[in-house]
């Protein structure tokens, strides 16, 4: 006889703080998604919930705060592209993480599939499809069908770890 499980998860034994810092300790790559909204708006915003799903097809995902002002553009898009930062780009991580007008003033960047900005200087860009949504707690989880990708050759990466900013290096 195989023992019962449970149907849900038990109450959590840690704050929200815990949770958070214990999540802190995985280093992660940091992106920019980008799209434009159905009136042309650019649309930026500074992400590490970056994964690969599938190779074939061609599968990302990466999720965004239900409450992030930037939801409904993103939902009902067509398109967006997922920048994936160089170490020399930690000034545009910053300046998309933040709530500011103007964050597109002097980026330099080019038009990628359905209108979506491809940052130029970027690791690797992805150029998605938006594929599928799930809600999930108190995020969304994006699905995107990469259409096209690029990446630099000996571009070094940007990574967050505990808080913190770093670039690799080989062990």
């Amino acid at each position: 006889m195989s023992p019962v499980r449970p149907r849900q998860a038990g109450s959590p034994s840690f704050s929200p703080l815990e949770f958070r810092a214990s999540l802190a300790m995985f280093a992660t790559g940091v992106t920019i998604v980008t799209a434009r909204s159905e009136s042309g708006e650019l649309i930026g915003l500074t992400a590490n919930s970056f994964n690969s799903v599938s190779l074939a097809p061609p599968l990302v995902l990466w999720s965004l705060a239900r409450a992030a002002g930037s939801l409904p553009a993103l939902s009902t898009g067509s398109h967006y592209a997922i920048n994936i930062l160089a170490a020399d780009q930690k000034e545009l991580a910053e300046r998309f993480a933040a709530k500011r007008e103007g964050r597109w003033s002097g980026v330099a960047w080019t038009e990628g599939v359905g209108g979506a900005p491809l940052l130029t200087g970027s690791a690797a860009v992805f150029e998605c499809f938006n594929r599928s949504r799930y809600e999930e707690g108190d995020h969304v989880i994006f699905v995107g069908e990469v259409e096209r990708c690029s990446h630099r050759a000996g571009a070094a990466p940007l990574l967050f770890h505990g808080g913190r900013f770093y670039t690799e290096h080989p062990l």
